[in-house]
């Protein structure tokens, strides 16, 4: 594959449990984030028809191409999930999690434990059967092993098997996001495939990732924790200007709101980490945050939030 030109790159939102939700992936496309993905789900969830999953499902009017990532350990209720799916139409596609390092997810079979070589026939009928039953195009995210570095003939396989594009967080599951990440094994996939490839891992603005779409030749650059606080990154990764104090402020009071029409007043607890992290590096965070930890009610939250910000 070639190197991939900068002006024709992509840059995507990467699925990050507990803060890619609706509300927070609505503010990233306004900012030109060409792609998003659903946070993690659980295909024996899906095909249970659980009504907390189905509302992770959910998308924005703005998202489009919208891909709902699922996790599997067994390939009946992927064949389930993924039928549910088929009929579902606002959803363009399904993203497999071959990644998720959180103990939960090894201990229950999901993720990254799926690399583990004793895995990979299961891991291989898993995938065949999402993608044989899918009606809409099936990618897939993983890492770059579970503890060795299986990436290459992980990746060889899975587009063997027929998924559309690939991104390959630059770590081990062992390493979980300790170290940084390994731009040359991401390269060595680029190299090793036809299909598209995004890179993902330590990506936080736009000169590290000139760098690493140089370097390892992606079509692209998927975006998790530097998205966090900073969901106006996708403006500075397109070289489209910069945003304003005065815009930022709209922007934090946007998603606060989005995340109480979306949560109902449980939105006021859930936006305190994203407040944390809006705050970062702002003189006085730690008095605002301390403030925002013990409100409750939406009104005194929103006032708060325009007072600091």
């Amino acid at each position: 594959m070639p190197t991939s030109s900068r002006k024709s790159a992509k840059y995507f939102l990467a699925p990050l449990a507990g803060y890619t939700d609706l509300p927070f992936r609505s503010v990233v496309k306004k900012f030109g984030c060409d792609m998003t993905f659903s946070e993690m789900t659980n295909v024996n969830a899906i095909a249970y028809n659980n009504e907390k999953t189905r509302k992770m499902m959910e998308k924005s009017p703005l998202e489009s191409p919208y891909f709902v990532q699922v996790a599997a350990n067994n390939v009946q209720n992927a064949i389930k999930a993924t039928e549910i799916i088929n009929e579902i139409d606002w959803i363009d596609g399904i993203d497999i999690n071959l990644g998720c390092p959180v103990n939960k997810a090894r201990r229950s079979g999901f993720g990254g434990v799926l690399l583990k070589d004793e895995n990979k026939e299961l891991l291989k009928e898993i995938v065949k059967a999402i993608v044989k039953t899918s009606k809409k195009p099936v990618s897939a995210k993983m890492r770059l092993g579970y503890d060795e570095i299986v990436a290459v003939d992980r990746a060889k396989m899975l587009e063997d098997l027929g998924i559309k594009f690939l991104t390959v967080h630059g770590r081990t599951v062992k390493q979980m996001y300790k170290g940084k990440a390994n731009y040359d094994e991401i390269k060595k996939v680029v190299k090793a495939l036809s299909i598209d490839v995004i890179a993902n891992g330590d990506i936080t603005d736009y000169e590290k990732a000139k760098y690493v779409l140089d370097y390892t030749g992606a079509a692209g650059v998927a975006i998790g924790r530097g998205a966090v606080g900073r969901p106006w990154i996708f403006l500075e990764m397109k070289q489209e200007g910069e945003i304003t104090p005065k815009q930022k402020k709209e922007v934090i009071l946007e998603h606060f709101n989005q995340m109480i029409h979306f949560y109902g007043d449980y939105g006021v607890i859930l936006f305190r980490k994203h407040a944390h992290a809006y705050s970062k590096g702002l003189p006085k965070a730690s008095e605002f945050r301390s403030k925002i930890n013990e409100v409750k009610d939406a009104k005194i939250a929103r006032e708060l939030i325009e007072e600091y910000f």
